[in-house]
């Protein structure tokens, strides 16, 4: 059984990697992969890790650090001026006023950057270090003959792999000692892929692997993600190459968070969120938007068990017409996410006897991770002085599954 410890705070859960990444927790490791989903508070762990390693002067003033993160702040590092007046010069701009951009003046970064953007993507670009400004051009074919469009404004899946490809190429200079980066003693990634298709999601984690087995990388690092395909390829990708340690971090509301060590059985989304819908029905809390969630459930299932429609997942229920019509109704138009109404209770009634009839069809296997009694193991850590950080209450993802078809009771598929 893979252990799960329970922290009181994110910067418990941060200390903990530290922990692991100088060998507190025997064997040292050098790398930590984890995966949580949007609203665990990914992006504040990092930011938590990163605080942990600075230090200060009597004024308040950061004398050390030893964290080059990517997160959603490094990407507010960049942004766009559109040339609103004239609508021809658009640049992307670059905050000089940043760590992250320390080498930025006294080394020709273009090299590097180009190197790795030029395995995504056709275009050029031109860094102006005096304004601290990117140009981006694209080529183009016009009656046969090409052509070059300059100062452009790249799409938004562009510019996530331009500035992805720009800590890289920083990534690359810590790794190789450059005194400008000489302070890094770890890299912090946090989704690094948000905006980008699943082919190149398979990429950017071939990249990202073979940067980190650099031979000679003396560098620690941390990658956390909610992106299935990214974890799984970095899973499979470093396996034993990298002293690591894998993770599924899971939010554990106003107690807390969940850690749990993984080994080589695989995870499902679907697992966690049918694990918040049977929370949601215990609490009788239950909004339209949570049909699209069941929705998704049932594609999911009708895809494993290769189904042309959802309703076959819940064929042979009792009212499965009725069941199949609200499924259509309440996870279309708007009845979403984005326009949360609670339901009347005759349709909270409907949605718990679908839930429940789709559950009594299928046998699904609930982790422990999710056992709210689990009990917590006895951990030491050095727990910081820091403010309260509200919990943003959501599902991880679960170790495995195993899914039993209604006619051979006896017969376990996994997933």
């Amino acid at each position: 059984m893979n252990t799960i410890i329970n922290f009181a705070s994110l910067t418990e859960v941060a200390q903990h990697f530290r922990k692991d990444l100088i060998g507190d927790h025997r064997p040292m490791k050098d790398l930590v992969l984890f995966f949580a989903h949007n609203g665990i508070g990914k992006t504040r762990l990092s930011m938590e890790f990163k605080q942990a390693g600075k230090e200060f002067d009597n004024d308040g003033r950061v004398t050390q650090r030893d964290t080059l993160y990517f997160n959603a702040f490094t990407e507010d590092l960049f942004s766009w001026n559109n040339d609103l007046e004239h609508d021809t010069n658009r640049t992307l701009k670059l905050n000089p006023d940043s760590a992250f951009f320390d080498g930025l003046y006294e080394l020709d970064l273009d090299v590097k950057i180009e190197s790795f953007f030029n395995n995504y993507v056709d275009l050029k670009f031109d860094i102006d270090y005096d304004i601290s400004t990117v140009a981006f051009s694209r080529s183009i074919i016009v009656d046969g003959n090409e052509q070059t469009v300059e100062n452009i404004k790249i799409s938004r899946g562009e510019e996530t792999l331009f500035i992805w490809c720009f800590f890289l190429a920083i990534c690359q200079l810590a790794i190789d000692k450059d005194p400008a980066y000489s302070w890094v003693k770890y890299v912090y990634i946090d989704d690094p892929i948000s905006s980008l298709d699943e082919n190149n999601a398979i990429a950017v984690a071939c990249d990202l692997c073979n940067l980190i087995t650099t031979e000679g990388n003396e560098i620690k690092t941390i990658i956390s993600t909610h992106h299935s395909l990214f974890f799984n390829v970095l899973y499979n990708e470093f396996g034993r190459k990298v002293k690591n340690k894998r993770y599924f971090l899971h939010s554990k509301g106003n107690d807390g968070y969940a850690l749990q060590e993984t080994n080589d059985t695989p995870f499902f989304h679907h697992i966690a969120t049918l694990c918040e819908l049977k929370k949601v029905v215990e609490s009788n809390k239950i909004y339209t938007y949570h049909f699209n969630s069941l929705r998704s459930i049932l594609e999911k299932t009708a895809t494993f068990f290769g189904y042309d429609r959802i309703d076959k997942c819940i064929d042979g229920l009792e009212d499965d017409v009725l069941f199949e019509r609200a499924l259509q109704l309440f996870s279309h138009g708007k009845y979403s996410i984005f326009d949360p109404v609670e339901m009347g209770d005759d349709n909270k009634e409907l949605f718990k006897r679908i839930l429940a009839g789709f559950l009594g069809k299928y046998e699904f296997y609930f982790p422990e991770i999710f056992n709210e009694n689990i009990i917590s193991e006895p951990v030491e850590e050095v727990v910081l002085a820091a403010p309260e950080i509200q919990v943003e209450q959501e599902i991880g993802v679960a170790e495995e599954v195993a899914i039993q078809t209604p006619e051979k009771e006896s017969e376990k598929n996994e997933n």
